[in-house]
This record gives C-alpha cells, sequence and structure tokens, in this order.
C-alpha cells in the first residue's frame, strides 16, 4: 500500500505515522506479529513489493496490546529515505528514539540509552541497507543484528529481501483474500454497483494490494463506471495502474530491479524474469537445465529473484504474481532471444514418438505439470504467426501429450478449426483434437472431427491417412451404436491397409473390426478378425497392438460365456501391459475383468479389479468415473445401497465438472434406480 508517511519530532523523539485507514484480512498476521513483539522476538515482514508490509507494521505499532507494552517507545524508520550507509542509520536511529546523541560512529553511545527502555522499532523497507552487495553492507547488517539482541528491544523488518541477521521470525506476506480484496477496492471506489466485472479483474491481478488500491482509485479519481474501468483494464492492463500522484504499480517494480543485489546478477536476470513472466505456471525447476542450458548461473538467478520477492517457489515451480507478469513478460515475444530459444526447446521436447513401447514415453510425463504452460506458449505463439514454422506440429504434439497423460479440452480446439482446409498441418491437429474428445468421452465431438478430417485427406490423396482415419470413425460409430456404418469404415479401412500392405495397420484394423462385431453380436467374425490381428504381428513387437487383441478376445468369450478362455486372455494383456507400465491398457483390462466377475456375481473380484482399474487413470478424470459407477454397480448389486449411493454421487460430482451431459444422464438414472430401492427400504445387508 502506499502512504504518505509524516512524523512528529521532539526530544523524546519521533512518533510513528498513523495507521492505514484501508485495510482489511489482515487480523491473523497482526495477531501473530504482535504475541512475537510482546516477547521481543525479532520479526521480518517478507514479501513482494506493495504486498502490504508497512501497513502490517503500521497497524502493529498501533495496536492496543503494543501501545500498552511499550508506550510511546514505538519507532519506525524508513531505510529507504536517508543513504544506505553505517553512519546514516546510526545518526537516524539516534534521532528517532530521542537517544540526542550526534553523529555516533557505532552502537557504543548508544547502548546505555537503548538498554533502559523497552522499545519496538520498526525498520521499513529495510532491503535498502540490507542487500548484501550494497554499500556498507557488512557493517550495517552488525548493527541491525546487534540491535536485535538487546532483550528490551524487538525490532521488525519489513523487506523485499529475505536476507536477515539469524534469530528473525519470518512471516511471509501474502496476497488478499477475495473477500478482503471486495472491501480494499469498494473502500476507495464508491460505487452502490457490485459487478462480476471486478472480482474478475481483481481474481486477474492475484489480490494484490497495491495494485487493487492504485486500480480503484485510478477508477474513482477518474469517475469510471465498472463498463469503463472493464474497457479501460482489457485495453491497457498493468499500465493503467497509474494515479494522479504518480503512484505506479511500475515504480514498484523498478525498485526491485534497480537493487544492487538484482544487478549484480548479470546480464540474463532481465530477460530471464521475463520468460517466467511469460508463462503462466512459471518455471518448473526440475526443468531447467534443459529449458536454459545457455544460462550457466540459472539456479543462482532463480533463487536470487526469491530472495528479492519478485518470485516464490510454489509445487517445484518458480512462480511470480500477476501483476508482476504483466509488467515484467516481453510485449512481443518474438523479441526475446531466451523466450524463442525456450520455445524450441518445448517443442523439441513434445516431437518425440508417443507410444508405450518407446523408453521415451514415461520421460514425456513432463507434460503433466507443464500443460498449461506449453498451452499457453502455443496460443500465444499461432496468435503472432498462424505459418510459423513447426507452430502447428508442435500444436498436434502437443494434443497428443494431451491424450496419452492429461485427458482435458483446449483453448487452441477454435484456432485449429478456423485454419484454412488447404493448411498443412490442419488434418493432423483435427486428428489430435478428436483424439481428445474421445478421451473425454464426448463421441458425437469426435465424429464430427474425423469427419471433416477424412474429407481433407481424401481430397489430398493420403491413403495410409485415409485408413488410419476410417479406423477411428468406425470405433466412435461402435461408441455410438451406429454398427453398421462402423463395419463398413473398418473394412474399407482395412481394404487400403492390405493394398498398403502394412502389417501393423492391418493389425490394428483387425482389433477394430472385431471391437465393433463383438458390439454387434457378431461373436464368430469378432473372434476371427481378433485372431487375425493377432496372426499379424510378432509377440515381440507392437505390443500395445498385442494387448489390444487378447483383451477383445477375452470381452468376446466373455459373451460367448467361455469365462475360462475370458480369464485367459485377459491374463495375458493384464501381463503384457504391465511389462509396459503401461497405464491406459492396465485401466481397460482390470476394467474389462471387473466386469466379468460383476456378471458372474463374483462381488469380491469385481471389487479387486476395480480397485486396480482406480489406481492406473493416470489423469483421466473419465477413467476415474466409469471405475466409479462400474463401483456403484457392484454395490447396487450387492444391496449394499448406502456405498452404492455415495460411489454414485462422486461420479456425478466429477461429471458435472466436466460438464459430460450424456454421461450424467446415465449415473443419474443409476442414482434414481439407488434411491427407489434406499427409499422402499430394501437396503443395507449383502445377501
Amino acid at each position: 500500500m502506499i502512504h504518505h508517511l509524516t512524523s512528529e519530532s521532539s526530544k523524546l523523539g519521533e512518533s510513528p505515522p498513523l495507521p492505514p485507514r484501508t485495510f482489511f484480512g489482515r487480523d491473523e498476521l497482526i495477531e501473530k506479529t504482535v504475541d512475537l513483539a510482546e516477547e521481543f522476538v525479532p520479526i521480518a515482514l517478507l514479501g513482494a513489493g506493495g504486498i502490504g508490509k508497512t501497513s502490517i507494521a503500521l497497524a502493529v505499532l498501533h495496536h492496543d496490546r503494543i501501545k500498552q507494552r511499550f508506550g510511546d517507545d514505538r519507532r519506525f524508520i524508513r531505510c529507504d529515505q536517508f543513504p544506505t550507509s553505517r553512519a546514516h542509520l546510526l545518526r537516524r536511529l539516534s534521532t528517532v528514539t530521542g537517544a540526542g546523541i550526534d553523529n555516533p560512529e557505532d552502537l557504543t553511545p548508544l547502548r546505555t540509552f537503548l538498554s533502559s527502555r523497552k522499545m519496538l522499532i520498526v525498520l521499513d523497507n529495510a532491503e535498502s541497507i540490507l542487500d548484501p552487495r550494497g554499500t556498507d553492507a557488512r557493517e550495517i547488517y552488525d548493527v541491525v543484528e546487534e540491535l536485535s539482541r538487546f532483550d528490551n528491544i524487538c525490532i521488525c523488518i519489513t523487506s523485499r529481501i529475505s536476507t536477515t541477521p539469524p534469530g528473525f521470525e519470518h512471516l511471509d506476506v501474502p496476497t488478499l483474500s477475495i473477500e478482503a480484496a471486495l472491501k480494499t477496492f469498494y473502500r476507495i471506489y464508491n460505487s452502490n454497483d457490485r459487478s462480476n466485472v471486478v472480482d474478475g479483474i481483481l481474481e486477474q491481478l492475484d489480490f494484490h494490494p497495491l495494485s487493487i488500491t492504485l486500480l480503484a482509485t485510478v477508477a474513482q479519481e477518474n469517475k469510471w463506471d465498472t463498463s469503463r474501468l472493464s474497457r479501460e483494464w482489457e485495453k491497457r492492463r498493468t499500465s493503467v495502474l497509474q494515479t494522479q500522484h504518480s503512484n505506479s504499480l511500475a515504480a514498484a517494480i523498478e525498485l526491485s530491479l534497480a537493487s544492487p543485489m538484482f544487478q549484480e546478477l548479470g546480464p540474463s536476470a532481465r530477460e530471464l524474469l521475463g520468460v517466467i513472466a511469460f508463462f503462466p505456471q512459471g518455471v518448473n525447476e526440475d526443468n531447467v537445465d534443459w529449458l536454459f542450458p545457455a544460462i550457466s548461473n540459472r539456479n543462482n538467478l532463480l533463487n536470487g529473484f526469491c530472495i528479492l520477492s519478485l518470485t516464490h517457489r510454489s509445487s517445484g515451480f518458480v512462480m511470480m504474481l500477476a501483476p508482476l507478469r504483466d509488467y515484467l513478460r516481453p510485449e512481443d515475444p518474438t523479441s526475446s532471444p531466451l523466450l524463442c530459444a525456450t520455445k524450441e526447446h518445448y517443442f523439441t521436447r513434445m516431437s518425440v514418438t508417443l507410444d508405450p513401447e518407446y523408453p521415451n514415453f514415461r520421460e514425456s510425463q513432463w507434460i503433466i505439470s507443464e500443460d498449461v504452460n506449453v498451452e499457453h506458449l502455443l496460443d500465444v505463439f499461432t496468435s503472432i504467426n498462424a505459418n510459423l514454422d513447426g507452430v502447428w506440429d508442435a500444436c498436434a504434439n502437443f494434443l497428443d501429450h494431451l491424450c496419452w497423460h492429461k485427458e482435458r479440452l483446449t483453448i487452441l480446439g477454435p484456432k485449429i478449426e478456423g485454419l484454412p482446409d488447404d493448411h498443412c498441418s490442419k488434418p493432423k491437429c483435427l486428428l489430435r483434437l478428436s483424439d481428445l474428445s474421445s478421451v473425454v468421452g464426448d463421441c458425437v465431438e469426435e465424429k464430427r472431427l474425423l469427419t471433416h478430417t477424412l474429407k481433407l485427406r481424401r481430397e489430398r490423396g493420403e491413403d495410409d491417412q485415409v485408413a488410419w482415419t476410417l479406423m477411428f470413425l468406425s470405433d466412435v460409430n461402435r461408441q455410438l451404436d451406429l454398427p453398421k456404418e462402423g463395419i463398413e469404415q473398418a473394412k474399407e479401412a482395412l481394404g487400403i491397409c492390405e493394398q498398403l500392405g502394412g502389417t501393423r495397420e492391418q493389425a490394428a484394423c483387425f482389433i477394430i473390426l472385431a471391437n465393433i462385431l463383438q458390439k454387434d453380436g457378431q461373436l464368430d467374425a469378432a473372434e476371427e478378425a481378433a485372431s487375425r490381428s493377432i496372426g499379424l504381428v510378432s509377440e515381440k513387437g507392437n505390443q500395445t497392438l498385442v494387448c489390444g487383441s487378447h483383451r477383445i478376445l477375452g470381452e468376446i468369450y466373455e459373451s460367448k460365456g467361455e469365462t475360462e478362455k475370458a480369464i485367459h486372455h485377459f491374463e495375458i494383456a493384464l501381463g503384457i501391459a504391465s511389462s509396459l507400465s503401461w497405464h491406459n491398457g492396465l485401466f481397460s483390462v482390470h476394467y474389462s475383468l471387473a466386469m466379468l466377475f460383476l456378471d458372474q456375481g463374483r462381488f469380491d473380484d469385481a471389487h479387486a479389479h476395480i480397485k486396480q482399474a482406480k489406481t492406473h487413470t493416470d489423469h483421466s478424470p473419465h477413467k476415474l468415473v466409469y471405475a466409479m459407477e462400474l463401483q456403484a454397480v457392484v454395490w447396487y448389486k450387492q444391496r449394499r445401497f448406502e456405498e452404492a449411493r455415495s460411489e454414485a454421487l462422486c461420479a456425478i460430482d466429477v461429471l458435472e465438472k466436466l460438464g459430460a451431459a450424456n454421461d450424467i444422464e446415465r449415473c443419474k438414472r443409476l442414482l434414481r434406480d439407488i434411491q427407489e430401492e434406499l427409499s422402499s427400504g430394501l437396503s443395507c445387508e449383502s445377501p
């Protein structure tokens, strides 16, 4: 918060400035600071510029318990208002406390006075004197350390730098809660118009106190209504945060960048800070070696940023508050050589073949934690230039990574569909987009995208890709209960693959055909197709196809009532998937086994395989829902309706968050059946 700090001088020293008027959401932190001060524990209030450290310190100085404990000996020293040297600090300390010693060279002439009374001394903006690269840094550090050892004095510092003498209790000052942020905004912005627009902007500001205060002040000074405020924010972002009195977010940030410690970090620091600011998640510390190979001191730089409170660490990432991100990120991403190099490292990392049989497959799971960063990178660079080399291939690879490792939809969908039909990468990206629709359970959308893809592939005469697209269309028609259409597509795909001579492709076609024939009740034809698939690929190669062939054979034999044969093939598939650590395959086989045992009334075995299936959902909420739904059915069959109801409700909760309307309706039908049984009193115990 920005305060105009004034003080009155007397021979008894200086009284502290008045407490802030606009101040919400800090009660717990103030109470903790007061508790420590009463026990004379040295305190360091740490955090980014504008986070509210000074406001908290002033609130503590004027707290009733602090007044009772320290009386008039509550002192406040602004460390950025005098030249950085030990002599100036000692002179200011003598004046503020009322010691009356002119130009002391050290603490010796002040000790008698300082030892004579209980004091609380706040050293505000202490980073200006404690910066280890600043003038007289060692001597000033020693003075502050000695002051903190007085048993009758409590030293409280506010600082952007986490470097403090030993013994200080570090209290990190967080951003505001949404309630406190709204109170702060509307305390300044006098309006009865409470708008969701304001809520959204404050959230984009990460509830950063200084940014909120500046935004409210600017809006109030200019008499903006919330509609105008929204337009100004969208157009100018954090550049709008500057009041008529020249208080600005930019000034607060530049103060940190001007510090000796930041300057000492070297020429790479500012650009690396801009790259961290560019990414919504910041930078994953596990990946900095391959993201920034050209920066030799990269770890030291990241540590320095955190010490300076320009960044913070969270869940393995070095992150930045949103207002700082908005100010520090490069206006033109292509103008940052480091960001462009980082982009290429991401793109290269995503170009690996994704197949559980390849050693790179497990390594590619890095996307699970970095998906938001990569999506933002692609969103920005495809907006800058849709024809940029490699960007759309990288986009297709990213969607492939999501399909395998983190099943969710993407903001890139409209951009992909908006590409001209003659764009070289459009069919590939559409196909990957359809894969995502498949894994999140939207078969109708998947079919629409595949139909468009098939049209483009046919127009280009890409027979091999036409075959694969037909296979995917056949499978989605199976899920949509359109077996006739799906069988025709699978057979057309098989014909193309036989002409092209690819055994792997033919094996995949036979698996697709076996699946849809089994769904249509043509069990002998399905068995023949699955067996031919196994005959085309060796047991030592194409293991995912072999696994899929045995799994579908298991389902075929189950449909035929040949349980032992079914279990035999499921166990073969399970062994292959286990050897590959292939979560998708393991989930599918355990799920199929659970279904088999459910149909046989072997509920304990069904529960065991559902439990195993849940461990292999691999960041897929839809797989988890399928397992939960099946679990509810097993409980229902056992007439354990309370457990069934609980599992069904959990599944519905996940589906509502995903917006999967068709799946929700199916689960709700199950829940209604369970509720009816509960209402009729036929509940509880297993027969």
